[in-house]
């Protein structure tokens, strides 16, 4: 590419809006943009989908290493955020040189696949959602494609007997009644048909492809290629795959011509995998199954599928010194995503070892406890209004109403008589971990439930969860 191509290339995306990721969170697309799918088995699948509501997201790769963000530091484009940490050197270019090199270091030999599916079983979750490659291109599955990749010649784990690091996983997950999403980006800055050298902008390589796919029609149909022969191994070799987790919503026909074919591909894996979901993240329209919105909860009730990744601590990816939510505060999360129609996928950052962080083992734990007594008020359940109010989470299950109510601290005072705002009929209410109903009278605003004696004494518990049937 010339030098003037290249300005013009920068000056052009330079004047484009991106939306798409804004200090390395993901917006997401609107309810407008959502296709029904017309495939009656998608639609099935979908409904099993919203039964779910609790994924466990996990990012993890050579990156873990060094405790920084999964590759965006390699994005000159998105240095002004994703630096802050990198101490230890002032060239950006050598950095790269130095983060493309961390797979001859990354050496997991404590990796235990069927400790964390049981530890996922045991803390509630349904599906797992897992990072098979990053943007930085590294393979966390035996890829023909490419060496840069877990079970590589330069990769030290690749002689281990887990080094097919997604296989593994995804047989554990499985062993253990989890269902599996892959997720995939479809941008890959270590390839070179994507990050093309010779091509870059020097210190200035934005996140997108280092050419214009246009003028360079060969190199990109390589890409689309690479990226069709990567998505079919997984699609074709590592068993049954329930969602296609597709990550970079920047690669799309709309952004600089970055069209991958996503419906060939996709069709391509439905002849595989009939069942399959796709989750074209912020991109619209009949790939993105389901909406996506990352770190955040939309302040009111959605009307079609989604999913929101949320960290358990401050990052995706592992982090020394990692601080994490207490169980109270995942809890609430939880109540007010799926109250608000949505899955929660909690992510954790497994550690460099292979380990996942004793801190976090202990909150996939304590939250286990908490659903297994409360879970039949998440599991399976639909939208109620009226949906959370801040203080109460509505959902509901037939004719069945379940109301929690959210205690901020264990020091909140604990009322003898709890306030629920629901106006509709209601024949009885009940306290779900106890038997026998509860007294309760209509007022303006809903209902005054009265707690037993024994609730109303001691720490605040992280909510109380009441059961009201319909007449």
């Amino acid at each position: 590419m010339s030098e003037h191509t290249a300005q013009q290339t920068t000056e052009q995306e330079e004047q484009r809006p991106n939306h798409e990721v804004a200090q390395g969170v993901h917006n997401f697309s609107s309810e407008a943009q959502w296709v029904k799918p017309e495939d009656p088995l998608l639609l099935e699948r979908l409904e099993w989908f919203q039964d779910q509501k609790l994924a466990l997201m996990m990012h993890w790769g050579p990156y873990s290493q060094l405790g920084l963000v999964e590759s965006w530091a390699l994005s000159d484009e998105d240095g002004d955020w994703s630096r802050s940490d990198i101490d230890w050197t002032d060239d950006m270019e050598d950095f790269k040189r130095q983060y493309f090199d961390l797979n001859k270091t990354f050496n997991p030999i404590r990796f235990q696949p069927d400790a964390w599916a049981e530890a996922a079983a045991e803390g509630g979750f349904k599906y797992l959602i897992f990072t098979t490659k990053h943007h930085d291109g590294f393979c966390m599955w035996d890829t023909h494609t490419t060496d840069y990749r877990i079970t590589g010649p330069d990769t030290p784990f690749h002689a281990h007997r887990y080094a097919d690091v997604c296989r593994n996983l995804f047989d554990a997950f499985r062993s253990h009644g989890l269902a599996i999403a892959a997720y995939f980006s479809k941008a890959d800055w270590h390839t070179p048909y994507y990050w093309a050298p010779g091509m870059a902008r020097g210190r200035h390589m934005w996140r997108g492809p280092s050419y214009d796919p246009q003028a360079y029609p060969w190199l990109w149909e390589r890409f689309v290629q690479f990226t069709h022969e990567q998505i079919m191994e997984l699609m074709t070799r590592y068993g049954r795959i329930d969602v296609l987790w597709l990550d970079a919503g920047w690669v799309n026909a709309e952004r600089r011509g970055q069209d991958i074919r996503l419906g060939e591909v996709i069709g391509r894996a439905r002849e595989k995998q009939p069942w399959l979901l796709s989750a074209d993240r912020t991109v619209g329209g009949p790939y993105e199954n389901y909406v996506t919105p990352e770190q955040t909860i939309p302040d009111r009730p959605l009307h079609v599928p989604w999913e929101s990744c949320i960290t358990m601590g401050n990052s995706f990816s592992f982090g020394y010194g990692e601080r994490y939510k207490s169980t109270r505060q995942l809890v609430h999360i939880l109540l007010e995503v799926v109250a608000k129609g949505g899955n929660l996928a909690l992510n954790v950052g497994p550690q460099p070892d292979g380990r996942l962080p004793a801190e976090a083992m202990r909150r996939m734990k304590e939250l286990g406890v908490w659903m297994k007594r409360y879970g039949e008020a998440v599991y399976g359940t639909r939208i109620c209004a009226p949906y959370f109010t801040g203080s109460c989470a509505f959902t509901r299950k037939g004719e069945t109403v379940y109301a929690s109510y959210l205690y901020p601290s264990e020091d909140t005072p604990v009322p003898d008589y709890v306030p629920l705002p629901y106006r509709e009929p209601i024949a009885s209410v009940e306290l779900i971990g106890q038997t026998g109903q509860l007294d309760f009278t209509r007022t303006e605003d809903g209902l005054l439930v009265k707690l037993p004696l024994g609730e109303r004494t001691g720490i605040a518990p992280i909510a109380h969860v009441f059961r009201l049937t319909r007449p």
